[in-house]
């Protein structure tokens, strides 16, 4: 009778060591999944405790361009303020007078070394370089009504303003000038503007314009 009873208790501990180690195994199994799910939970916590602390907090978007082009154009030369001083009635009393000039620059950096090749509007010659680029410029704003080769002066009468090259030549508005060669690196194109008489009578008085310009490179 004792040998009948044997069998079922064997098989009894048999199967509580099963159940043992299934317990085991599920443990094991729920510790790395509680671990991942701390780690996964953790940026989003610290986030949001970022945001409760003590202080001020915001976001920068951030962007930009990058552009293909010879040269740079500094920033100070991008935007300028020019001014042309005091002039005195009596030194504008013909047409054509003119008052002081005043000297403006643009100024460019890391110029590229590459050949270019361009033809000057005025006189139809081409140009050609094999190692330097070339730049036109070309400058925009309201004509003068009695001279369009001035720019005309607000807040005031009987004067404009003319524009000219480093050489002395009028710059032409609303036309590209001639080629300009490049030498690598820096370069600075030196310009002069100043008052001059109109037809119309001479109005005193304070006057301002705004004159845009555009680099092209051949």
């Amino acid at each position: 009778m004792a040998r009948r009873h044997a069998i079922p208790e064997i098989w009894r501990y048999r199967v509580n060591g099963w159940r043992y180690g299934l317990a085991l195994a599920g443990l094991a199994l729920m510790v790395p999944l509680s671990v991942a799910m701390m780690l996964w939970l953790m940026p989003a916590s610290q986030a949001a405790d970022n945001w409760q602390v003590e202080g001020s907090n915001g976001v920068l978007h951030i962007s930009g361009a990058l552009a293909e082009s010879a040269c740079r154009l500094e920033m100070a030369s991008a935007r300028q303020d020019v001014w042309l001083g005091e002039v005195a009635t009596g030194r504008l009393e013909q047409v054509g007078a003119r008052g002081v000039p005043v000297a403006f620059e643009l100024r460019l950096r890391d110029c590229l070394r590459s050949r270019a090749a361009s033809r000057d509007e005025r006189t139809g010659i081409l140009s050609w370089a094999p190692d330097q680029p070339a730049v036109r410029v070309s400058f925009s704003s309201r004509a003068d009504r009695d001279n369009p080769q001035l720019v005309k002066a607000q807040g005031v009468g009987g004067i404009g303003l003319r524009m000219l090259d480093e050489h002395g030549r009028n710059v032409r508005l609303g036309s590209r000038g001639e080629p300009l060669w490049l030498t690598p690196g820096s370069n600075v194109l030196a310009y002069r503007v100043m008052a001059e008489r109109t037809a119309q009578p001479l109005v005193p008085g304070s006057y301002h314009a705004v004159v845009d310009f555009h680099l092209s490179y051949d």
